[in-house]
């Protein structure tokens, strides 16, 4: 496994104000005795339906030099961990969730907002200082 990313604690805390249950810290994706790790599983039971909300988070700082360097790492992972998740627990949602730093900056660049709507990559946004979600971006 490797390390958590340096928004990882504060994603987490975030889902939880936000009524979310964190089932699994890593995720672990296993493929023909392989696994992968994603950061977080997490479900919420929705009362009226008497059914679960199921997601899996992947949290990414954007703090490199080059915020395209680090959006191709949060996207090869996406693409990675979709397929796999898909097979083995279709019932979880992927999502990336980034601060609102990132998003104001790396995700308003044209390329990576082509790449996010092509490809509908759902976003958690995660005020850092509150510790709270500011947005969903589905």
């Amino acid at each position: 496994m490797s390390a958590k990313d340096i928004i990882h604690e504060t994603v987490k805390t975030a889902l939880i104000k936000d009524g979310w249950t964190i089932t699994d810290d890593p995720y672990t994706i296993e493929f023909n005795n392989e696994f992968v790790y994603a950061d977080l599983g997490a479900e919420r039971v929705i009362a009226v339906e008497k059914n679960h909300d199921k997601i899996i988070v992947e949290c990414k700082s954007f703090i490199k030099a080059s915020p395209i360097q680090d959006f191709k790492e949060a996207f090869g992972q996406y693409m990675m961990y979709l397929p796999l998740i898909a097979k083995q627990a279709p019932e979880y949602r992927l999502y990336i969730a980034i601060d609102t730093n990132a998003h104001q900056s790396a995700f308003q660049r044209k390329i990576v907002q082509f790449l996010v709507q092509l490809h509908h990559i759902p976003l958690i946004v995660v005020d850092l200082e509150s510790e709270e979600i500011s947005q969903w971006i589905t």
